[in-house]
């Protein structure tokens, strides 16, 4: 299946794609500060400069786009294949996870704690923020 509009105009509309501050990593960075945690952004000493860092906490906090990090869940409706250029795209994709995955195991080698949240998530503002605090509280003993 061919694609729909020219190379020029596929590849401005490309050119458009945020990797830092998107929207939904704009959303999730406000959440966050509402809550009252301070962070650093984007540490690129860190693997995969991570979107929001917590260095206190050695916690970092990705916010993965459903398609660009081909989000696992299979009821994920951002995360689908395109149609085209199967030959193009599936590589890309599959090589974005496999970087995720590997960042996430030289942060964790590294000390790092990790949490994602998928685009597809952010609707569910208190099921966000639960994750969140869940992630960034330390546990409490009991005893």
């Amino acid at each position: 299946m061919a694609d729909t509009i020219s190379r020029e105009r596929r590849s401005e509309l490309m050119g458009r794609v945020r990797s830092r501050n998107s929207k939904i990593e704009l959303l999730v960075r406000s959440l966050v500060h509402r809550m009252g945690y301070r962070f650093r952004l984007h540490r690129k000493e860190l693997p995969g400069k991570p979107d929001l860092v917590f260095s206190s906490r050695r916690k970092v906090i990705f916010v993965h786009g459903c398609f660009w990090h081909w989000h696992p869940d299979p009821d994920c409706k951002h995360a689908r294949m395109p149609k085209s250029r199967k030959d193009f795209w599936r590589p890309k994709l599959e090589g974005n996870r496999r970087r995720d995955f590997q960042n996430r195991k030289n942060l964790n080698e590294l000390g790092w704690e990790v949490l994602e949240i998928w685009e597809c998530e952010i609707g569910d503002v208190e099921y966000i923020k639960s994750r969140i605090r869940d992630f960034l509280e330390p546990v409490r003993g009991g005893g």
